[in-house]
């Protein structure tokens, strides 16, 4: 039961991911920053990408994603169409690796250390979901303040 929960929740979030940033109206504003905005919209999904695709993809479904993090957020002007791909390839890793488990699974020690010590994959799994609920939030705010904007800028 808590997987389908997991699973539902990741979905959700990652259509929304892919909503918002079908949603810009002008591509150019996903890279943008301004001021004290020190990630762009487009950075944040493609840490976001990285993130799920390593802890969730490569970990729990022994895909061969390897992570490369300061890309995620040195990468500039990939376009929106080859995010919306990437975003779509999440959702169907992070579905086929918690297939994977069952709800006992969640009790499990995670095999790596993200964090200070060891935690159960649920842990993880929970974490995650937050985390991708965070960055979303400012992924949207990102959008309705800065890709409203007039001018170059």
């Amino acid at each position: 039961m808590m997987i389908e929960t997991l699973k539902e929740i990741f979905n959700r979030d990652l259509k929304k991911l892919k909503f918002e940033i079908e949603s810009y109206q002008n591509e150019d504003k996903i890279w943008y920053i301004e001021k004290e905005i020190a990630n762009s919209a487009g950075n944040l999904c493609l840490h976001l990408i990285g993130n799920l695709n390593t802890y969730i993809g490569a970990q729990i479904g022994n895909t061969n994603y390897i992570r490369n993090r300061e890309l995620e957020f040195s990468n500039k002007n990939v376009p929106k169409s080859a995010l919306i791909i990437q975003i779509e390839e999440t959702i169907q890793t992070i579905n086929n690796s918690l297939n994977l488990m069952n709800d006992e699974d969640l009790k499990k020690e995670h095999s790596f250390s993200v964090f200070e010590s060891k935690t159960s994959k649920g842990f993880l799994l929970t974490h995650l979901t937050t985390h991708l609920a965070y960055h979303l939030g400012q992924i949207n705010y990102h959008r309705r303040l800065l890709d409203d904007k007039t001018g170059n800028g």
